[in-house]
């Protein structure tokens, strides 16, 4: 996923302590094909997202977002599902770390957003606009290296392009 400086759409809303196993169960880690694993996204605890979510949507989420196991199976099953962007109030580490490395953008900040709204983000200036309610939230950008990495698709195309 390459990414730009400002993306639009539409909202997943979770709530806290959504784990890795919630994400993608654990039957499903026999493979590293993001787009299979897209289609089991979320299959045990919603499973109407993998049929329903469209290319660019965005998950909101409460605290905690990712925790559990280490696995980089989890972001790469919600790239594959075609989520754009994931911002919660908290991230597991690992999650977050692994997100950034596989190119999918995480911010943290608490947004107050349903299911289905429409939000913009903007990256470069650190700004969320829930486009149904007008409610604007700010967050601190990423800093320039690490939205390098997310443009160019994770660090593993960051380093090809750069060697």
């Amino acid at each position: 996923m390459v990414i730009r400086n400002k993306i639009y759409g539409r909202v997943w809303r979770f709530g806290d302590n959504i784990d890795t196993d919630q994400i993608i169960p654990a039957e499903y880690l026999v493979t590293a094909d993001m787009k299979e694993l897209g289609k089991h996204a979320f299959e045990k605890v919603r499973d109407e997202f993998a049929s329903n979510v469209k290319k660019g949507d965005i998950i909101v989420a409460g605290r905690n977002f990712g925790c559990g196991s280490s696995r980089e199976h989890a972001p790469m099953a919600l790239i594959g599902a075609g989520i754009s962007c994931i911002i919660a109030k908290s991230f597991a580490r690992i999650f977050f770390r692994n997100s950034i490395n596989i190119g999918l953008p995480v911010i943290e900040c608490s947004v107050e957003a349903n299911d289905g709204d429409k939000l913009e983000v903007d990256f470069k200036n650190g700004k969320i606009i829930n486009l149904n309610s007008g409610r604007e939230y700010n967050f601190y950008p990423m800093p320039t290296f690490i939205m390098n990495l997310i443009k160019a698709g994770g660090l593993v195309h960051y380093v090809k392009n750069n060697l």
